[in-house]
């Protein structure tokens, strides 16, 4: 896709029919392993492995996408009451395409049970900061 890009990453070889927004420094697709239906990618065009080698200008550009894949996202589907935007940086963090790229996950009521905590629960009982007294670690 990038004169940079990477001869093996898939977010560098992507297929123009599965561009649903972009702008001349990113791009936006649906995830094909969704956690909720609309769930959107942004991904920069240059080839950097993760948000923090961003230009200030393809973060903005980056931004600006999240946005405009947000506002789509609601009229497509009014159900939609909330989102979770999430960065896997590093392979400890989950990062498995080396490629950065966000996730804009639309989030519509009763769709778990008690969402308190939000993206506290990527480690397992941490998620109620109620409880979980912060500096306690997780067992």
């Amino acid at each position: 896709m990038t004169p940079d890009g990477e001869t093996g990453c898939a977010f560098c070889r992507m297929s123009q029919g599965r561009i649903v927004h972009h702008n001349e420094l990113a791009y936006a697709i649906r995830d094909a392993y969704r956690v909720t239906p609309l769930h959107t990618l942004i991904i920069p065009r240059r080839h950097v492995p993760d948000y923090f080698c961003l230009s200030e200008v393809e973060a903005v550009a980056c931004n600006r996408l999240l946005e405009e894949a947000k506002r789509e996202i609601e009229k497509i589907d009014p159900r939609v009451s909330g989102f979770n935007i999430g960065i896997n940086v590093g392979e400890t963090a989950g990062q498995t395409v080396f490629h950065c790229h966000l996730h804009l996950i639309p989030r519509r009521k009763g769709d778990v049970k008690n969402p308190r905590g939000g993206v506290r629960h990527l480690i397992p009982r941490r998620g109620d900061y109620v409880r979980n007294k912060a500096g306690d670690v997780a067992g």
